[in-house]
C-alpha cells in the first residue's frame, strides 16, 4: 500500500485526485498507476482502470486471476465492475468512500446477484494516510 500512497501523492502534485493503484501477481508488481483523468482528458482514467489495463497488457491476458489490486480509495461502480470483469483475486483498499464507493457503500457491487466474480476484500489498510491525502487535496481546492 505504501507504493500506492506514493503514487497518489504524485497524482495530487499533478492536480489529479490522489488515488494510486498497484497490481501484484505472484509476489511481483506487474502494474502501477494513479488517477490520470485530467492529464489524459479521459473520465475513465481512474487509477484502478489504468492499472488493470497495464496488468492485462503485461501479462498478455484479460483475466487477472491470481492478481491482487492495492488501491488507496474504495473503488467506484465503474472500477468495481472492471475488477469483477478482470477476475482480480483480491482487493485491498485504504480509505472508504461513502459518497462514491461501490464496494462497502452505494450499490455494493460485489454483493449483487448479477455480479459473477467477487474478489476477496480487505479494507482499511493505510486508511489514515489515504484519507489525509484526500482531505488535504480537497481542502486546497476550496481555499
Amino acid at each position: 500500500m505504501r507504493l500506492a500512497l506514493d503514487l497518489a501523492a504524485a497524482a495530487a502534485d499533478d492536480g489529479e485526485v490522489p488515488v494510486g493503484a498497484v497490481i501484484v501477481h505472484e509476489g511481483a508488481i506487474v502494474a502501477t498507476s494513479a488517477n490520470a483523468m485530467r492529464g489524459d482528458s479521459d473520465p475513465t482514467a481512474h487509477a484502478e482502470i489504468v492499472a488493470i489495463r497495464r496488468a492485462a497488457a503485461a501479462l498478455g491476458t484479460s483475466r487477472l486471476d491470481g492478481c491482487d489490486l492495492w488501491v488507496t480509495l474504495e473503488p467506484c461502480a465503474m472500477c468495481a465492475g472492471a475488477i469483477a470483469l478482470a477476475r482480480l483475486s483480491r482487493l485491498y483498499y485504504a480509505a472508504e468512500d461513502p459518497k462514491g464507493g461501490a464496494v462497502a457503500h452505494g450499490p455494493r457491487l460485489f454483493a449483487q446477484p448479477t455480479c459473477h466474480h467477487r474478489p476477496e476484500i480487505y479494507a482499511g489498510i493505510g486508511a489514515v494516510d489515504a484519507a489525509g491525502q484526500l482531505r488535504t487535496f480537497f481542502a486546497s481546492r476550496r481555499d
